[in-house]
């Protein structure tokens, strides 16, 4: 577990994604991190089915929203040292990638995800975009 202080900048996993942000608060076992950039997006379906589409609620999952605060546990949480990208650019890469991956795996899954996707891409670009 990396020790960070309020104010830095780090890379948090969080749910099924992973953001760039700033150390807002300490919590004890948690930090308060508020959500400035999306590195992975969050994965559609049910987590705890995963690659299930059959007798499962298949969940939409949206990454955070820009200055979103999400309370990370401490090991979900490293130093980040790079630029920060902008919160619209960081989050159609991490869109443009997960859709990659899901094409190429081509499972029943996968098409469900790349539908749930499109709806959120969507949504996205008249927000973030």
């Amino acid at each position: 577990m990396a020790d960070v202080s309020i104010g830095e900048n780090v890379r948090a996993h969080y749910k099924s994604g992973t953001y760039i942000g700033e150390v807002r608060e300490d919590r004890g076992d948690r930090y308060l991190i508020e959500v400035l950039a999306v590195e992975k997006h969050p994965m559609q379906g049910d987590l705890h089915n995963p690659n299930q589409v059959e007798d499962v609620f298949f969940h939409e999952r949206k990454a955070l929203a820009p200055h979103e605060k999400m309370n990370v546990k401490k090991p979900a949480v490293k130093p980040y040292a790079g630029e920060i990208p902008s919160y619209g650019q960081s989050l159609k890469q991490a869109v443009n990638v997960y859709k990659e991956k899901l094409v190429a795996d081509g499972s029943a899954y996968s098409q469900k995800a790349l539908q749930t996707m499109s709806g959120l891409e969507e949504i996205y670009e008249r927000t973030y975009y």
